[in-house]
C-alpha cells in the first residue's frame, strides 16, 4: 500500500513493508521497512532540514523521533526533482503506525513544514501463549498462515 500527501508543493509518498527476514515474532520483534519519495512540485527549490516522527506501537509504546535530515542527508530538491530513501522501524507488536512532518527551507530562508501522511504497519498475526494444554508439549502457537 502507498500513502501520499502534498503540502506546500512537496509531495510525500510512503510505502511500508513488513521485513520477515529481520523480524522474530516469537521474541516480540517486528521489523518494518519504509520507502519515502518526496517530490518538489513547486517552482522554488527547497532543502530538507529536519524530521519529526511519532511512532505508535499497538503494544502500548509511543515514541517521538526528531533529527536532522533523513538517513544522514539534507537533500535540496529543485523544482521537479525528487529524493527517495529507505529506513526501518522496530515494533514490539505486529501492528502500528508512523506519522510526522519534515521541515524544509526555501532559498530565501523561509522554513515550512511538510506533512508525512500516517502510514500503517501490519505484520503477521501471532497467537498469544495459551493458558490451556494443547496435549503435546512440543506444540507451541506461532504464526497463522
Amino acid at each position: 500500500m502507498r500513502y501520499e500527501k502534498a503540502t506546500e508543493g512537496i509531495r510525500v509518498m510512503v510505502r511500508p513493508r513488513y521485513s520477515l527476514a529481520d523480524s522474530d515474532p516469537a521474541d516480540g520483534t517486528f521489523v518494518f521497512s519504509y520507502t519515502v519519495n518526496m517530490e518538489n512540485e513547486s517552482d522554488v527549490a527547497a532543502q530538507l532540514l529536519f524530521r519529526h516522527w511519532k511512532i505508535h506501537d499497538a503494544a502500548g509504546e509511543d515514541s517521538m523521533v526528531d533529527g536532522e535530515g533523513v538517513v544522514g542527508q539534507q537533500p535540496v530538491l529543485n523544482p521537479g526533482e525528487s529524493h527517495e530513501y529507505r529506513s526501518y522501524c522496530v515494533l514490539r507488536s505486529p501492528v502500528g503506525y508512523m506519522e510526522g512532518h519534515y521541515t524544509f527551507a526555501r532559498p530565501d530562508g523561509e522554513t515550512f513544514k511538510v506533512d508525512v501522511p500516517r502510514f500503517h504497519f501490519n505484520g503477521p498475526l501471532v497467537l498469544p501463549n495459551p493458558s490451556f494444554d494443547f496435549g503435546d508439549e512440543d506444540e507451541s502457537p506461532g504464526l497463522l498462515h
